[in-house]
């Protein structure tokens, strides 16, 4: 589940540096730290405060600071607790250049998930499919945008985790069919699941198991799940970290195994 919280010391250093003039932002790494994107930013936890300017202003230069310039449209900066900062879709946008396409993809999945009002305090999105869309069709010049095009192709609306995300695109990258993402599905009569990824054409679900599944009271529920599918006559995969190691090489060879046990074959 998404990260909470945030980290309010790096808000009161960055806040003095965002009012040098009434147009500077807190942007690239330094928003993707504030905004508490998952997925690997090159460089994001280097001290310096990266702070932009729209053109044709100058690049902020001071000690400790990274300055940027560039063209923003004027819905492309918020606050955060009375930081001016670049918006989250625009940030995504920003740090694309540094990212990979399938890092790209876990802060796009991120950022189009519909979150669940039980455990979060929203009930929207924080963007949408079309806004991230939008804001590569405004900026269709910037550095890295055929990266986070290619990697808005492969978003999904659904994932609940970073590692999520990456067991999905390993997936797809060893040839795999394409699973539903966080799919209700009734078991039986009154038994309904809702696995990370599913193949319902081969009964196989697949959840991916962070470090909250060693708790005892976890365990109970795993367990059950687990006896739930396999009533039904589907094979429940788990997966964790170390399945995940080596470019996720276990974690599809798992999957594939239950596939094939339940009549997949390779194209």
């Amino acid at each position: 589940m998404p990260r909470s919280g945030t980290d309010h010391s790096l808000v009161d250093v960055v806040r003095p540096l965002t009012r040098i003039t009434p147009f500077s932002a807190a942007s690239h790494a330094t928003a993707f730290l504030l905004w508490e994107f998952p997925g690997f930013l090159p460089g994001s936890h280097e001290p310096a405060i990266h702070i932009s300017r729209p053109e044709p202003m100058a690049i902020p230069r001071r000690k400790g600071v990274i300055g940027h310039r560039g063209q923003f449209f004027e819905d492309e900066i918020t606050t955060l607790n009375g930081l001016f900062i670049t918006t989250r879709a625009r940030t995504w946008l920003d740090c694309a250049r540094k990212m990979d396409i399938d890092e790209i993809t876990v802060v796009a999945d991120h950022l189009i998930r519909i979150p669940r009002p039980e455990f979060e305090n929203r009930t929207a999105p924080y963007c949408t499919p079309a806004e991230l869309e939008e804001m590569l069709d405004r900026h269709w010049g910037t550095p890295g945008i055929r990266k986070a095009r290619l990697a808005l192709e492969q978003a999904r609306v659904g994932a609940d985790s970073a590692p999520e995300t990456r067991l999905r695109l390993a997936l797809a990258e060893a040839g795999l069919p394409t699973p539903e993402v966080n799919v209700r599905t009734e078991l039986s009569p009154g038994v309904v699941r809702q696995p990370d990824l599913s193949y319902r054409e081969w009964r196989v679900a697949v959840d991916y198991e962070g470090e909250s599944h060693s708790e005892p009271g976890q365990i109970v529920k795993d367990i059950q799940k687990e006896e739930d599918f396999a009533r039904a006559g589907w094979i429940l995969v788990r997966i964790s970290r170390i399945h995940m190691s080596t470019d996720a090489t276990t974690a599809v060879r798992k999957v594939r195994r239950a596939l094939e046990q339940h009549g997949w074959t390779p194209k």
